[in-house]
């Protein structure tokens, strides 16, 4: 099972949890003296203090908790429900070649709007991915800024996403140290893989999925057991980028 460690030689983990929720704003229209608007009804505002509700219970989930080690710092995340519904795509620019995935944001909200604000503040950048598993599970780990599978952005985060999670080739998922210990490390599945349902998806591989799998058929060093070890096809991120959809 892939998770997160303090050293390379010890295996590392990946989890994930997915939660919906949407953010609503509405502005009072005026009268004027002539025209009185006709008072709005139960269901109506029954529906605005039901979305304001959940959005409400979705940023309070999405609790960012300092933490150590800090490997890397480039701040805290506040929660930010309209932003996070916001579809997009992240381009991963490596040595390999590019990797693209769709964020999902509407499952896993929490997940996406981490990984954006560590990408849009050049976290990821000029970090390579540092296990490789090609024996029962095929998955390529990344996001450690150490590059020993110990790294770490100075917060946590709760799972999300779990109920029924699967990991079919193109899945992105994160990586921890038990539940709700998620940070900077994610995953990658490069083929079917099968894994208990603790490991939050956040994203869908949309081109590069052919780079992934040359990187993954590459194998490894074998350091942590047979099969799982440190990539022979060194991975650096150049660059992570995020675009609208």
């Amino acid at each position: 099972m892939p998770q997160r460690s303090r050293t390379i030689a010890v295996s590392v983990a990946a989890v994930a949890v997915g939660l919906t929720g949407s953010a609503y704003t509405a502005t009072a229209g005026s009268a004027s003296p002539q025209s009185r608007s006709a008072p709005r009804s139960n269901t109506a505002r029954t529906t605005v203090d039901a979305d304001a509700v959940a959005a409400s219970a979705v940023a309070q989930a999405c609790a960012y908790t300092k933490v150590k080690p800090v490997s890397k710092w480039v701040g805290l995340p506040v929660f930010d429900p309209a932003k996070a519904a916001k579809p997009y795509t992240a381009r991963l620019r490596t040595t390999q070649g590019s990797i693209k995935f769709e964020a999902l944001t509407d499952k896993a909200p929490c997940t996406t709007y981490s990984f954006r604000f560590l990408a849009e503040r050049g976290f990821y950048d000029r970090t390579h991915c540092h296990r490789s598993t090609t024996q029962r599970i095929f998955v390529l780990q990344c996001g450690d800024p150490t590059g020993t599978g110990s790294g770490a952005p100075g917060y946590q985060f709760p799972d999300e996403n779990l109920e029924g999670a699967t990991y079919p080739a193109g899945t992105v998922a994160m990586a921890n140290a038990g539940p709700n210990t998620n940070g900077s490390q994610f995953f990658f599945t490069w083929k079917d893989t099968k894994l208990s349902p603790a490991y939050t998806p956040f994203g869908r591989v949309t081109a590069g999925l052919d780079v992934l799998q040359r990187i993954g058929e590459a194998g490894n060093d074998e350091q942590n057991n047979p099969g799982d070890g440190y990539p022979r096809r060194y991975t650096e991120f150049h660059k992570v980028q995020i675009s609208r959809r």
